[in-house]
């Protein structure tokens, strides 16, 4: 039963956890991804805030275009048998998989202000990095706080 709890239950509470997870995962990982490319500093971070609003609507463009592939795929790697909280981790697994694909090259392309071949091209050094980035913020901080706060409004 705690799982029913946790999870949102019509349009308006999917429409809440979809922001929670999207605004801490976009305010958390862009800024680490960024600061891992060129540096940390005061001037990186305040461009990356200017740019977080255009990424932000990609990811929740995103979210919904990658849902059900990404559910598909978490039905495929686990058991109904599967704990909650396995599910979840698988779940987050898949989707941030996903994810982390397309925004290695769209948060660049975001990013820099500019469409080109370089995010594509250093696809394979890049990707790796992102995805920990990303899985690590979605698994250990969005979920579980978006979680929580179905869990406050179910209470």
């Amino acid at each position: 039963m705690l799982f029913v709890k946790r999870l949102p239950q019509n349009f308006k509470e999917t429409l809440l956890f979809i922001a929670v997870i999207s605004i801490l995962s976009v305010n958390l990982i862009a800024p680490l991804i960024t600061g891992f490319e060129i540096g940390f500093s005061w001037q990186m971070w305040q461009a990356t805030l200017r740019v977080i609003p255009f990424i932000w609507v990609a990811v929740v463009v995103l979210v919904v275009l990658t849902q059900k592939p990404a559910e598909y795929l978490a039905s495929h790697l686990m058991a109904k048998t599967d704990s909650f909280q396995a599910q979840m981790l698988i779940t987050a697994l898949c989707n941030v998989f996903l994810m982390s694909i397309f925004l290695t090259v769209i948060g660049t392309w975001i990013g820099s202000g500019q469409v080109s071949m370089a995010p594509i091209t250093h696809f394979g050094a890049k990707w790796p990095r992102n995805f920990a980035l990303a899985f690590i913020v979605e698994a250990f901080i969005a979920q579980p706080i978006a979680r929580s706060v179905m869990q406050l409004i179910h209470h």
